[in-house]
């Protein structure tokens, strides 16, 4: 690996979405990190993951959807509530939802938390490429995540999960690189 590639490596960190903005990820940058994510370890070929490519009007419907599933869950939600759910996929240019389809019918040789995993490191490939090409990028779960609405509209099964909504976009100048934790004091050796 070239010094190059392994300073990258080494510098990449989550920008959190209040942090990016336009201009957003090219069509030719969004194809580099899909390549990226479909080479992540795959026990098995399943190809678990499952991408949903989310900019411009459609950010709308996403939290249009977000809206929606928020007050499914309390009746009671303010409009306050619902109005910041609504803006909530606004936040960045980008999202890519990542998604693991499980196969239910390979579960006995490769477990659920294996295909899980997969997607999981597709994630973490796209955060490579968007780190690569410039982007500020952070993975972000909550309960959207979980939600069985949310889902749903993604096409998953109740098996399926969304493993993150990464939200991409141009670091902004106001971003401050975080010290980074020593591997030294997570590891130990046998």
């Amino acid at each position: 690996m070239s010094n190059d590639r392994a300073s990258e490596l080494l510098n990449r960190q989550s920008i959190p979405p209040r942090l990016v903005g336009d201009p957003g990820p090219t069509d030719d940058d969004i194809k580099y990190m899909l390549d990226a994510a479909v080479r992540a370890p795959d026990h098995g070929a399943i190809r678990p993951w499952r991408f949903h490519v989310i900019q411009k009007q459609a950010l709308n419907r996403l939290g249009q959807i977000f809206a929606e599933a928020l007050h499914r869950r309390d009746k009671e939600v303010s409009n306050e509530a619902l109005e910041k759910e609504r803006r909530r996929p606004l936040r960045a240019p980008l999202i890519i939802t990542v998604c693991a389809k499980i196969d239910l019918e390979r579960v006995d040789k490769i477990p659920i938390v294996e295909q899980v995993v997969s997607a999981g490191t597709a994630c973490q490939n796209i955060l490579l490429a968007a780190h690569e090409r410039g982007y500020g990028a952070m993975m972000l779960t909550g309960a959207n995540a979980h939600d069985p609405y949310v889902k749903r509209a993604f096409g998953l099964n109740d098996s399926d999960e969304i493993v993150s909504f990464i939200y991409i976009g141009t670091p902004s100048s106001s971003y401050i690189e975080k010290e980074r934790p020593n591997a030294q004091d997570f590891t130990k050796y046998w």
